[in-house]
């Protein structure tokens, strides 16, 4: 039977890739929903707009949208499907991601209610690369692995051998 650990460990990563798979194809696609993508389109142009460095480095809001969006994709579907150190990779990039998003709301000054799904996103993704991160709890499975050591006894046993009669 599995620990609660990896269970917790499995049902975050299945529903963070999940999560993320789908928010990044709404950046990519107007297929999922027309609006959600109109909507990323006009967000990622304030963005730009609100950072001009982006603007001087070459980087317009399609770039920055399809860039995020392919990123968002790619880090979901190794934290859905991959096993093993790929997946707190992917978790760390897509922490990185919801900082740079959280920013980029800050800078506008989006109401709360517009990036709160972010913050939370962000928070089950810390949880998860801490909980992965952690070395297991060998001391408890040792002690109920190991053979019990019998307790001394009172009595001294004597030892055994002929008696001696005089």
């Amino acid at each position: 039977m599995a620990s609660p650990r990896t269970v917790t460990i499995v049902a975050l990563s299945v529903a963070l890739g999940l999560f993320f798979v789908f928010m990044g194809t709404i950046k990519l696609t107007p297929r999922l929903s027309k609006d959600a993508y109109s909507e990323m389109k006009r967000a990622y142009k304030s963005y730009v707009r609100a950072l001009p460095l982006l603007k001087k480095m070459g980087i317009n809001s399609i770039l920055l949208r399809k860039s995020i969006g392919a990123l968002e994709v790619a880090c979901g579907i190794v934290m859905t499907l991959v096993p093993g150190r790929p997946k707190d990779v992917a978790n760390f990039f897509l922490l990185l991601l919801v900082l740079a998003v959280l920013f980029f709301h800050q800078l506008v000054g989006d109401p709360l209610k517009r990036y709160a799904h972010a913050l939370v996103f962000g928070i089950l993704l810390t949880c998860r690369l801490l909980i992965a991160r952690k070395p297991e709890d060998r001391s408890s499975e040792k002690k109920a692995s190991a053979p019990a050591e019998e307790a001394p006894s009172l009595y001294v046993k004597a030892p055994q051998g002929k008696v001696k009669v005089s």
